[in-house]
């Protein structure tokens, strides 16, 4: 497939990191994450309600598809999102699921 924007390598990537945030739970994560915050799996999955193992197999596709970094330090793993400006498409998310509310 041709594209004027994308390579075909790109497009494969960027389909993928969007297929991973293409979920409520993932949404919510990123959402969480999206203005530059580090947060272990356990703030996570307290903010978020949900057990801690759901979030770590959330996290982990994220992360796998580019989407979430981590850094460890000490025993703590700090995840965070990868490229800032994916939280714009969080925002674009929230601000078109409300336009026909």
């Amino acid at each position: 497939m041709q594209n004027s924007y994308f390579q075909e390598d790109q497009l494969e990537k960027a389909t993928g990191m969007l297929k991973a945030m293409a979920h409520p739970v993932r949404i919510s994560i990123l959402d969480f994450l999206k203005n530059g915050q580090k947060m272990t799996v356990t703030q996570i999955h307290e903010y978020l309600g949900i057990e801690q193992s759901t979030t770590s197999h959330h996290l982990g596709i994220l992360k796998d598809k580019g989407v979430l970094c981590s850094k460890r330090d000490g025993k703590n793993t700090y995840y965070y999102i990868k490229h800032l400006v994916l939280g714009q498409i969080i925002d674009c998310m929230q601000s078109c699921a409300c336009e026909d509310q």
